[in-house]
């Protein structure tokens, strides 16, 4: 029985050291030196850029913390918000810092994170037009980018109106912060955190926010290969991290400073 099990054993090491290694994404980014993170960069202060032409925001910064925990350099690739999974499925980037919702849909393809930030979403509209909450939307010309949580939300509400009502489709946000103030639409749902910096820079004349929208808090998080699971577990201790240290707060205040920074969890779920 001995002399069988050793062989046995024997035969299975064999085999063992006969396989390849298995290197995981997260092995690959740190050999590479390299994070490549999708960041939508029209979408501030989540994601901009400066007068200079250099991103920045929220998730550029925190691309670069996420590189820096790792010992490599951050590259942000500017990465439209209908782009965001295929730029990942692709491999054109490594993981995606940014903004997305992490719907049951998505999580068929990509893989989520714990969420890492959270919105509440605003109805932002033009001065003169009458929109001073949710319902006001109601007969009015609307629009979003297509496939956000928020133009899923109110492409369905607009359906329910029925006539009168219309929704069309961008494929960037600022596509619809231009159709809004050349008047191709009356209202769009934004995020609070758009809306106040879109009508605090003042680039498109008469915007304002016309009340909230009675949507679900929208918690985003970081994508990276469903597959992936390795570095889906580095991500949700990162992000852990960057909320225990208080660098999420810190990240808050410098780009947002709207009140606190939204609470990460969900109650009864994430705690």
């Amino acid at each position: 029985m001995a002399k069988a099990f050793g062989a046995l054993a024997a035969a299975v090491l064999t085999l063992a050291c006969a396989l390849p290694a298995q290197a995981d994404k997260l092995d690959d980014i740190i050999a590479s030196g390299t994070l490549r993170c999708a960041v939508v960069l029209d979408f501030p202060p989540m994601g901009s850029r400066d007068a200079s032409n250099n991103p920045i925001g929220f998730d550029v910064d925190y691309c670069n913390d996420l590189a820096k925990a790792l010992g490599v350099k951050a590259e942000i690739v500017e990465t439209p918000f209908p782009d965001r999974i295929p730029a990942l499925v692709s491999g054109r980037v490594d993981v995606g810092v940014a903004s997305t919702s992490d719907t049951l849909e998505r999580a068929k393809t990509a893989g989520f994170t714990i969420p890492y930030f959270a919105f509440k979403m605003v109805v932002l509209t033009k001065d003169g037009i009458g929109i001073k909450d949710y319902a006001d939307l109601k007969g009015k010309k609307t629009g979003s980018v297509s496939g956000t949580f928020e133009a899923i939300a109110l492409e369905k509400d607009v359906k329910a109106w029925g006539a009168g009502t219309t929704f069309r489709g961008y494929q960037t946000q600022a596509d619809v912060f231009l159709a809004l103030a050349q008047g191709q639409i009356e209202a769009t749902v934004v995020t609070s955190t758009v809306a106040a910096a879109i009508v605090k820079e003042g680039k498109y004349k008469g915007l304002m926010m016309g009340g909230d929208a009675p949507y679900d808090i929208d918690y985003v998080a970081l994508i990276a290969l469903r597959q992936e699971q390795g570095l889906i577990n580095y991500l949700n201790l990162f992000i852990n991290q960057q909320v225990r240290t208080g660098r999420y707060k810190a990240l808050y205040d410098k780009w947002i400073g709207l009140g606190s920074a939204p609470d990460l969890t969900v109650p009864g779920v994430y705690r």
